[in-house]
């Protein structure tokens, strides 16, 4: 029981991390579908390298709450051609620092402008889908993945956080279907896009890296790629005798695809959070190589003295970009 109550503290400790955002002002539609409750508006005031920025401040869903999402296009954006897409979590960090909690960015608009203009990318616009930060947790945690938890231990610990008032609700089934079946849908209708899988990519950071890779094996005819940046193997905060990371590999074993139609990107560092990853690739790399894996198609690369934040991930995001949408 003491070892449940630790892993229940650490869990509403990870949980409760601050991310909020500030309000940005939005002017009159830019981009408008046919559904009146899902209006693209053009994000006037926010601070890009290139491009620009259409927002949905609530995107409705019958099946997550509500939440903004941000498309970015590319500034050579034109409607007669077709672009890749890569869906990516915790949206609100991406673009602008200014308007982020920790005044960070992923510098994405950066990278995909750079590359892009070099051509060592296919052309691409990116859509954000920003995270609720009280319920991030339950929204980017691979669902399926606490089944393959002991059952005992599974059992003990949702009565126990249920006890204690913490949300056991997980959402991550969920929070695939309104990406799957209700945002996908809107982004193939309102812009210039392959809609097929080998365009359609997801990537993310921690607990994102956690979903970007949950997301391909749910759904393996729809996203053909993964980023998955400083994936949170940990499951929650760090902890002796944890019990995510051996259900979360588990799940993998079992549910990631099989080579041959898709890239999957991994990596980590050594610092702050992801000090507690690098004792995990050798089981990602085994995974990887079961599966059929090889350095064309798999990556799970290591980057010394790098830690758990935008900025790192903004220095290295060429690596997982040339990687899923190289020419």
């Amino acid at each position: 029981m003491r070892r449940l109550l630790i892993i229940l503290v650490c869990l509403f400790v990870f949980v409760s991390c601050k991310d909020d955002t500030k309000t940005t002002e939005i002017t009159t539609p830019e981009v408008v579908t046919d559904s009146p409750n899902v209006n693209f508006q053009y994000l006037k005031n926010a601070t890009l390298f290139k491009g620009e920025i259409h927002r949905v401040d609530s995107f409705p869903s019958k099946y997550i709450q509500s939440r903004a999402v941000d498309v970015w296009i590319p500034e050579s954006y034109v409607e007669n051609k077709k672009y890749a897409v890569l869906y990516m979590h915790d949206g609100q960090n991406l673009f602008d620092s200014i308007t982020t909690w920790n005044k960070q960015e992923w510098k994405i608009d950066e990278w995909a402008s750079k590359l892009m203009s070099e051509g060592t990318v296919k052309d691409f616009i990116v859509v954000g889908i920003h995270n609720i930060p009280k319920i991030r947790w339950q929204d980017l945690f691979p669902e399926k993945a606490i089944d393959y938890m002991d059952v005992k231990v599974k059992d003990s610990l949702m009565a126990l956080a249920k006890k204690n008032n913490f949300n056991t609700d997980l959402s991550g089934d969920d929070y695939l279907k309104f990406i799957v079946e209700e945002l996908k849908p809107v982004i193939d209708k309102t812009y210039s896009v392959a809609t097929d899988r080998e365009n359609t990519l997801v990537a993310g950071s921690s607990m994102g890296g956690l979903m970007s890779m949950y997301a391909v094996s749910e759904y393996p005819d729809i996203f053909g790629g993964a980023a998955c940046l400083s994936t949170h193997w940990v499951g929650a905060m760090p902890m002796v005798n944890n019990p995510y990371p051996d259900a979360i590999f588990k799940y993998m074993e079992e549910n990631l695809p099989q080579a041959g139609s898709h890239k999957l990107y991994f990596d980590y560092g050594n610092k702050t959070l992801d000090a507690h990853y690098p004792q995990y690739a050798s089981r990602v790399d085994d995974i990887l190589k079961s599966k059929g894996y090889t350095e064309l198609d798999a990556k799970n690369l290591f980057f010394e003295g790098t830690d758990h934040s935008e900025n790192s991930w903004n220095k290295r995001l060429d690596e997982p970009l040339t990687f899923l949408l190289g020419k």
